[in-house]
């Protein structure tokens, strides 16, 4: 079947949902009256636009009419006595309730799959070369067991201490929000003096491979803010990095 949608409606229950929260109403005390009138409003913007109107959209208009004109009555039986009634809005409260959940179930499914969507997995390897390959049996003397094992206990210490060194080190190192600062002085500077700068004029002298990372994802942080943007033309290039309102359309 068509569908209707104008702007970003999607089927009635989607344009009467709208229509509820932008007029802030709780979905169980539905001004009956003030949304119909809306609805009906819509309904005909969409037949002025001479868009092909579907038939589960006149369906919830005429409930919505229904129940206006219900609210609208007395409720007054035969031998004129007031009767109390269940509120005849609670049956459209209770579907508005499910498809609200169902929309953002709906929503959730999406996103992961968006983001599954974008995982992409190492092909598998042969890995029959190790699998078929014939055991080998190790012929050592317990002088030479000994001797390996007294040297796996001393390169397994020296990682140790050189582990707790670098940790130690990269501990004093800067973090992102120190090199902001420090990039967004450098580009001021060169800003002055040219409209484009290297991505390597904002590395530091002798920057290691900790330096490097550190400034791209700064460099990352500062286009988020929208400060400056970033341009590379081929893989492995020279980054250009220039202001925002300089970026060549």
């Amino acid at each position: 079947m068509y569908k209707v949608r104008i702007d970003r409606f999607e089927g009635p229950f989607d344009l009467l949902v709208y229509l509820i929260e932008n007029a802030k109403m709780d979905i169980y005390d539905i001004k009956v009256s003030e949304i119909t009138e809306q609805y009906l409003a819509y309904l005909r913007e969409m037949d002025e636009l001479d868009v092909e109107i579907a038939s589960e959209f006149i369906v919830l208009a005429a409930v919505l009419i229904r129940l206006k004109s219900h609210m609208l009555l007395p409720r007054i039986n035969d031998e004129g006595e007031l009767v109390f009634e269940e509120d005849p809005r609670t049956d459209l409260a209770s579907k508005l309730a499910e498809y609200i959940r169902t929309k953002h179930i709906a929503e959730m499914l999406k996103e992961r799959e968006e983001y599954y969507l974008a995982v992409h997995e190492k092909p598998a390897e042969d890995m029959s070369a190790y699998i078929d390959a014939p055991d080998e049996i190790l012929m050592a003397t317990e002088e030479q067991m000994v001797k390996a094992f007294l040297l796996f206990l001393q390169k397994k210490q020296k990682v140790a201490e050189v582990t707790k060194r670098y940790q130690r080190v990269r501990k004093e190192k800067e973090s992102i929000e120190v090199r902001i600062r420090t990039m967004t002085e450098t580009l001021e500077k060169k800003f002055a003096e040219k409209d484009v700068v290297s991505f390597n004029e904002l590395l530091p002298d002798d920057a290691d491979r900790f330096d490097v990372t550190l400034s791209f994802m700064s460099l990352l942080s500062m286009i988020k803010e929208q400060n400056i943007d970033a341009e590379q033309d081929e893989v492995y290039g020279e980054i250009i990095v220039r202001r925002k309102n300089n970026v060549q359309q």
